[in-house]
């Protein structure tokens, strides 16, 4: 009996201490290897479906039981990205990526259930993503050395466990969120070297400890609760002299928590303090009577004159609705409109037509009203557009699986794009658009929506609807299911190795993503600067017909926010989008349609990691050409068809904006070159080699 129970022992021991790695963690972690590009540092990992991260002791993998608890793989030199199974890893607890060449965007699918997660110094752009504000066992966040841009997010309500913040050493403006003061379990906060404007004031109450926000553009006063701790504040456009006393009503726990005086002292000072107090609670009485009887006059007169002003504007033409058809009747009966033919619009503050009690929803002009006693000044009112659907958020809600991760294909510099299916069997693609996104431009979102809705071309994707609800905003669009052409040239195990693109569909996909350009910027008026032309935003149909996606969503992206892998040399100095640094962008997408390769591949050696700095010097060289070419082509391609198209590269890429082409010759080029070079297939080699061909 004792030598069965040690043979079972010694069989089933390793077993129990190793085990074998839960299916979706072990699929995650060998995604993540591949996205890394593979490299050899990760000793034991490996991409084969046979691989263990926990049984076979992968480099920086811990486990516990059959799941993943901790990856530390911190300054290791490694390049690439982190795939997209992150969300799968549900057990890990920590996550260490610092200090590595990670670039483009944080990934939106983290580990749901992280206490640490470590991203310091990896060369992330963009913003922080959402899926940040869901991780309620969040302890230790620091994102610091990075690229960071834009606003944050007021995303923070959720996060009460987070002790450690570290957002230091990036570009983040705005002011601090409201929600920051949700952070009941922050200590060290680390906020210096940004771009951050406004008060510091939500982070009066919290328990921290060590704080530092210098080097930024805050104003107003330090908080006297924050004075007793370690904080460093240099570098900042602070008030001098004494912070004026708390407004009446303030809640005791923000008054400041020194120099105050007991109401049982004694003595003279207790009977000064106590005067002295009486004589400002009379005062403030006294102002608040004053200031409520002018206040009562001013609005009685605004009312008067709202009224007049309405009246004025119904006894003539109503120049604002602009080509509307149906002008201000149309407004008077919104509220009785269906759902298919709402007209959305805002109505300037100054004018009240008083429509039925309903939940209220900060607009996007409500920051800019004027308060003041000047006259008001109506807005331009805005019309949706009747030729696209209105949406209401419960039908995407219920389409996308309350916007699930599963449903999500994509992200950009203006929000996620989900996957969405109506129960008729209707698919479309929704694209969330961030507030702070919004809020960059400061644009009407209603007039957004019209702009372009008026875009109307074979190679531009469709706007199909939208959604102005509940403080949302959402853009319906057409769904394209071969997803963008970044898919097809870079991501080889799931398009190119089953369906690699030919020579001819390369040039049909550059053709019609260039006419797609030359209608926004030579007949749409006034033109459409795109500002973000890139692989990544031409989208394929099943027969792999280009639409040119992002259109006429510049506004909402802040110059600043240039994807550098893909800007034109003068966009990197200045940040100032023209149509010729649209050129540029589509002279480094047809690089892509040629070589195969991305914009920029840290992965690769140093003097071939920036592909229009490599491949330049080589467009007009027939020989480096051919060596140039998209292995995946197979020498299936007419030489003097690849030599024509290098030709057009090179006169879009040019370093002077001012000799690169208008789109309108870019199309004439490509249409020459399709009518003179027959498109079949022919091999090409170093022995045989097509002559004489027209």
């Amino acid at each position: 009996m004792r030598r069965l129970l040690l043979f079972l022992f010694l069989v089933l021991a390793p077993i129990c201490i190793h085990g074998d790695t839960d299916p979706s963690d072990a699929a995650a972690l060998r995604v993540m290897f591949q996205s890394l590009n593979s490299p050899g540092q990760l000793t034991k990992w490996t991409s084969n479906a046979a691989g263990d991260p926990c049984g076979d002791n992968w480099k920086g993998v811990k486990c516990s039981s059959s799941r993943v608890t901790q990856i530390n793989l911190s300054g290791l030199g490694l390049s690439g990205n982190l795939g997209y199974q992150l969300n799968s890893l549900t057990s890990l607890t920590n996550f260490d990526m610092s200090n590595n060449n990670l670039g483009n965007q944080i990934p939106y699918n983290l580990p749901p259930n992280l206490q640490t997660l470590n991203f310091a110094g990896c060369g992330f752009s963009g913003n922080l993503p959402y899926s940040i504000s869901l991780m309620t066992s969040l302890k230790y966040l620091n994102v610091a050395h990075n690229q960071i841009n834009g606003e944050l997010q007021d995303m923070f309500g959720k996060l009460s466990s987070l002790s450690t913040l570290d957002l230091s050493f990036n570009s983040l403006t705005g002011n601090i969120p409201e929600s920051f003061s949700s952070l009941s379990s922050a200590t060290d906060m680390y906020l210096q070297n940004n771009h951050f404007t406004g008060t510091i004031d939500v982070l009066a109450d919290l328990p921290l400890k060590n704080l530092n926000v210098a080097n930024n553009k805050f104003s107003g006063w330090v908080p006297s609760q924050l004075k007793s701790i370690n904080l460093q504040k240099d570098g900042n456009s602070w008030n001098s002299g004494s912070a004026p006393p708390p407004p009446p009503g303030t809640p005791a726990n923000r008054q400041p928590r020194s120099g105050t005086t007991s109401s049982n002292n004694s003595g003279d000072g207790g009977k000064k303090s106590g005067v002295n107090g009486g004589a400002i609670a009379g005062i403030v009485i006294s102002v608040l009577v004053v200031g409520a009887v002018i206040a009562f006059f001013l609005l009685k007169k605004r009312s008067t004159k709202s009224h007049t002003d309405i009246e004025k504007m119904e006894n003539q033409p109503f120049a604002s609705l602009g080509s509307h058809p149906h002008g201000l009747q149309e407004l008077k009966s919104v509220q009785a409109s269906s759902k298919e033919n709402t007209v959305a619009f805002q109505i300037p503050s100054a004018i009240n037509l008083k429509p039925p009690p309903m939940e209220h929803h900060k607009s996007f002009d409500e920051d800019d009203v004027d308060f003041s006693a000047k006259p008001m000044v109506p807005k331009k009112i805005s019309v949706a557009p009747t030729n696209v659907a209105l949406y209401s958020i419960a039908d995407l809600q219920m389409a996308t699986n309350s916007f699930s991760a599963d449903n999500l294909v994509g992200e950009g510099s203006t929000g996620r794009v989900y996957h969405a299916q109506f129960d008729d069997g209707k698919v479309v693609a929704v694209k969330k658009i961030n507030a702070s996104a919004v809020g960059v431009g400061g644009e009407n979102f209603i007039d957004i929506v019209s702009d372009i809705s008026r875009l109307r071309h074979p190679n531009v994707t469709e706007l199909v609807g939208y959604c102005c609800e509940h403080g949302q905003r959402l853009l319906v669009y057409e769904f394209l299911k071969n997803g963008s052409l970044y898919d097809f040239l870079h991501l080889s195990d799931e398009y190119s190795s089953s369906k690699p693109l030919s020579w001819t569909n390369r040039v049909k996909i550059a053709l019609g993503a260039a006419r797609a350009l030359e209608y926004l910027h030579e007949v749409c008026s006034p033109c459409v600067i795109h500002k973000s032309i890139k692989s990544a935003n031409i989208l394929l149909d099943s027969e792999l017909n280009p639409h040119l996606s992002e259109c006429g969503l510049a506004r909402l992206v802040p110059d600043a926010d240039q994807d550098v892998d893909t800007s034109a040399p003068e966009v990197s100095m200045s940040g100032h989008y023209t149509t010729k640094s649209d050129v540029y962008g589509f002279g480094v997408t047809m690089l892509e349609l040629l070589s195969g390769r991305k914009p920029f591949d840290s992965s690769r050696t140093r003097s071939e990691q920036s592909l229009v700095r490599w491949a330049t010097p080589q467009l007009h060289d027939i020989d480096a050409l051919a060596k140039m070419v998209d292995p995946a082509l197979k020498g299936l391609y007419p030489v003097k068809s690849l030599s024509r198209f290098a030709d057009v590269i090179a006169l879009c890429v040019q370093p002077e904006p001012e000799f690169r082409p208008p789109m309108s010759e870019v199309v004439e080029a490509l249409v020459r070159l399709v009518q003179r070079t027959n498109m079949s297939k022919r091999t090409v080699g170093n022995d045989v080699r097509p002559q004489g061909e027209e």
